[in-house]
């Protein structure tokens, strides 16, 4: 039987806040702010494009971290290390 590991970092909250900018908070008390646009231009992720299909992400239970409803997520320990605080 194959046991599940939680990821050290988990995303326990996130917030849009324009072009392909996202606030979010992880569960050591970190929060700050992460820019996609990169990854949505590099990947094959053409809805994503689209700001407003961007801006509709959920948080994931299982992938502890955002998700959109085509089924594209992000890993947690890839934003954690995207990270620019907020001051």
């Amino acid at each position: 039987m194959a046991t599940y590991l939680k990821a050290p970092h988990r995303v326990i909250d996130a917030r849009y806040l324009c072009d392909y900018t996202i606030w979010l908070a992880f569960n050591d008390g970190r929060e700050g702010v992460v820019d996609l646009a990169e990854q949505v231009y590099a990947d094959d992720c053409k809805k994503l494009r689209d700001t407003s299909w961007f801006a509709q992400f959920y948080l994931d239970d299982e992938l502890e971290s955002i998700a959109w409803r085509d089924g594209v997520g992000v890993a947690p320990e890839y934003l954690y290390e995207r990270l620019r605080a907020v001051h």
